[in-house]
């Protein structure tokens, strides 16, 4: 059994097929949205950013929304190896109350990033390599400062129904918001691209933890973060909510490839098009931004074999209630599983068979 399936853009596979999968090659690395589901990546995390990649030393550009803005962050810490162990085993073992509060969920995600950073902050921003950029969205309009939980409600409603219409009507309700390392390295964001505004802002020792709170901050389920130290005034909320998979502009940094560990094939670009297939984004003008990009998900035949024949995700947290030992079990036993995504990609990496790369 393939664990892997890889896709690639047409600029990714002809580099593949001329000089195979060079670390030294790799100048990109997003992170995606997903809660529990970056669990599986775990094993293969560690192989990336504790072996393969260091062994080609570069500056490289490590971007994520939400769960994806925690694995680049662990990759940025010393010890990458421990620091992916860590955020597994404090993700796994969240437990709330039957029916947790804003405040008790945040109060369990602080004190899971307060545990994970474990005053490394600094020397993950100066990391020698490494440049960690973290997306996380600003309300306006509407969401710019709604009043209590029902305000909420209205305003995410609201932005539900004009992301129906199109993501530029969207981009009247959000704002894409990169805190990212002082020393740069995300030169290819800094020209508009599509219909949302985006700030940027620096990342530091003071707001490394608020940014990674605000990125991952669930709406409805978590509070908005409403002071983020180098970010504009506002509400902040889930970077998925623009940018779910980072649909971005990767082929400006050509001819460097990305390298994209992926829950799947497809990329949908917010988290509000899940439902609509045709917002994928090979499907339409964003193809062209994917050409350098190199997609590896767990294939179908893999997940056949995890706990519930899927991913971990948040639906977990429902489907095992208070039985929180069961469901710690299940995430444990799938990043156990994950080894052999790692196993898989190393092999592929040393000689990649080409036959196996399939268009994005």
């Amino acid at each position: 059994m393939r664990s892997l399936t890889f896709h690639a853009g047409p600029a990714a596979l002809a580099r593949i097929a001329a000089h195979g999968v060079q670390a030294a090659d790799i100048g990109i690395i997003p992170a995606a949205a997903g809660g529990p589901k970056g669990l599986i990546f775990q094993a293969l995390d560690q192989f990336l950013f504790g072996d393969w990649l260091p062994a080609a030393p570069r500056p490289r550009t490590l971007i994520g929304a939400s769960i994806g803005a925690w694995r680049m962050a662990a990759a940025c810490q010393p010890d990458p190896v421990a620091a992916f162990a860590r955020l597994g085993q404090l993700y796994c073992n969240q437990r709330y109350t039957a029916k947790p509060s804003q405040p008790e969920i945040d109060g369990v995600c602080r004190a899971l990033l307060a545990d994970f950073i474990g005053g490394h902050a600094q020397a993950m921003l100066d990391h020698p390599q490494h440049r960690l950029h973290l997306i996380t969205n600003r309300g306006i309009g509407a969401l710019a400062a709604p009043v209590g939980r029902m305000g909420e409600m209205r305003g995410f409603a609201g932005a539900a129904l004009r992301n129906l219409a199109g993501r530029r009507a969207l981009a009247g309700m959000v704002e894409r918001v990169v805190l990212g390392d002082a020393r740069g390295g995300a030169d290819w964001l800094h020209q508009p691209f599509d219909d949302f505004r985006t700030h940027f802002g620096s990342l530091n020792a003071d707001n490394l933890a608020p940014a990674l709170l605000a990125s991952g901050s669930l709406p409805l389920i978590m509070q908005p973060v409403r002071a983020l130290p180098g970010a504009p005034p506002g509400h902040y909320w889930d970077g998925g909510i623009i940018d779910y998979h980072l649909a971005l502009p990767y082929a400006r940094q050509a001819p460097d490839l990305v390298l994209y560990p992926h829950f799947g094939e497809h990329i949908i670009p917010g988290w509000l098009d899940k439902a609509m297939p045709w917002r994928r984004a090979a499907r339409g003008p964003r193809r062209a931004w994917l050409d350098n990009v190199l997609i590896v998900a767990p294939s179908r035949a893999f997940l056949a074999t995890l706990p519930r024949a899927k991913l971990p995700d948040r639906k977990d947290f429902t489907y095992y209630g208070l039985d929180h030992d069961a469901r710690i079990a299940a995430w444990q036993r799938a990043i156990g599983e994950g080894e052999r995504l790692r196993d898989d990609f190393a092999a592929f990496a040393l000689r990649p068979d080409v036959a196996r790369i399939q268009p994005i």
